[in-house]
């Protein structure tokens, strides 16, 4: 069996979908997703100049070699673009791998560990008033699991994944629209006086059984994020997200030395190397990579085994850039993870995503579950694809109020 062609697409209904496409000599095909969240076309070209010539002639069977291929044999090593392209591909050759073997990918892995998958929406409002009723909205629609984030007074702008204004709260996206990002300033004094006590007074709304996330994004210094994860202790909360930036991921002894607050680190992580001391050392709670950032299928589930092994749970990367592809392989590893913890998912689907990926995956009562469709159990309509277009796009840039570059 060889791999003949291989194709890359970029676009989507308002993302910049980059999905690959594994052909091969028996007509069987595999799907991959190498998107980098407003990056989109740098692994797409990887893919295409480097990558997809060197992958014509190979056995598609041959995942694990194909993937030390492409690692061991790139000098420079790592890093998102290569790691997304990496992803993409073996995201493919687990998918052709799956539909060979007639079994949903997850059975490959040794089968299931339960039957559906707890997730958490995310819950956002310019004030408290305006979260709570989006916080209502999803646990009306069944979610057991919310992440938390509101507009902070006296901040002189909207926080990281909170809107303007009132009313836009129930599936709010930042807008990263337009090449040149858009300032946020930011003031940690405001959001260490006031978080505290939103958190509680949405406890005490609804109760000790919703599992209470909240994202601090790299916003606060080691010391910071100490006292804030202490200070929230009475609140129960299932994780604490990127408290601080996990460069130094010594820091991370302060947060544990201070408090039990459960911490979430690792979306921005492209291999096991960025996360194996925090791992060993224990100082995370749960594990963040997601499958298309952090090289695949084959790579991440290396990190969810050495994870296992020191009490640590899965909580993969979920943001609304990754495609249903990539949620797909996510599916299946949380169907077989024995350490899972929760998969982040944005109710985002449209018809339009639908006809462009179809597949028989579902989510149901704050649960998602995997279909047993052969392979990844999602499809790609490159006819739809034929509709969309690259549409370039940025992050914002965070801003103290004196001016200084922070950290987004």
């Amino acid at each position: 069996m060889k791999i003949t062609n291989a194709k890359v697409f970029v676009g989507g209904p308002g993302k910049n979908y980059v999905t690959l496409k594994i052909e091969t000599d028996q007509g069987v095909y595999g799907l991959g997703d190498a998107t980098l969240n407003n990056r989109e076309t740098l692994p797409a070209a990887y893919l295409q100049d480097y990558l997809i010539p060197c992958l014509i002639g190979m056995d598609p069977r041959r995942s694990e070699d194909i993937w030390q291929f492409f690692y061991r044999g790139a000098y420079f090593r790592r890093g998102p673009i290569a790691m997304a392209a990496f992803g993409a591909i073996d995201m493919a050759l687990w998918d052709i791998k799956g539909k060979l073997a007639n079994m949903p990918l997850y059975q490959l892995f040794g089968g299931k560990s339960r039957d559906g998958a707890l997730v958490y929406a995310h819950a956002t409002g310019a004030d408290l008033p305006d979260l709570m009723e989006s916080i209502a909205h999803y646990v009306d629609a069944g979610y057991k699991a919310v992440r938390v984030q509101c507009g902070i007074p006296g901040m002189p702008s909207a926080s990281y994944a909170v809107p303007e204004t009132p009313g836009a709260s129930k599936h709010y996206i930042t807008d990263f629209s337009g090449i040149r990002p858009k300032i946020e300033i930011w003031d940690t004094d405001c959001y260490m006086r006031y978080m505290p006590g939103a958190l509680a007074e949405i406890r005490e709304r609804f109760g000790p059984d919703l599992k209470l996330l909240h994202d601090v994004h790299h916003r606060l210094t080691p010391r910071e994020a100490a006292q804030f994860a202490k200070a929230v202790e009475p609140v129960n909360l299932f994780w604490l997200e990127d408290p601080t930036p996990a460069e130094d991921q010594t820091a991370l002894k302060l947060i544990r030395q201070h408090s039990t607050t459960p911490i979430a680190i690792g979306e921005v992580f492209n291999s096991l190397h960025d996360c194996q001391h925090l791992i060993e050392q224990e100082l995370i709670d749960f594990i963040r990579v997601a499958v298309t950032y952090a090289g695949g299928i084959t790579h991440v589930k290396r990190i969810v085994e050495l994870a296992g092994m020191h009490h640590i749970r899965t909580g993969f990367h979920g943001a609304p850039s990754h495609s249903p592809l990539c949620m797909a392989a996510q599916a299946h590893l949380n169907a077989w993870a024995p350490n899972f913890g929760i998969q982040e998912y944005l109710v985002l689907g449209t018809p339009e995503c639908d006809a462009l990926f179809p597949s028989d995956h579902q989510m149901q009562d704050g649960l998602f579950h995997v279909s047993d469709a052969p392979g990844l159990g999602v499809d790609f309509d490159e006819a739809q694809a034929a509709r969309y277009s690259y549409a370039p796009g940025s992050h914002p840039v965070v801003r103290l109020q004196d001016g200084t570059l922070w950290n987004y």
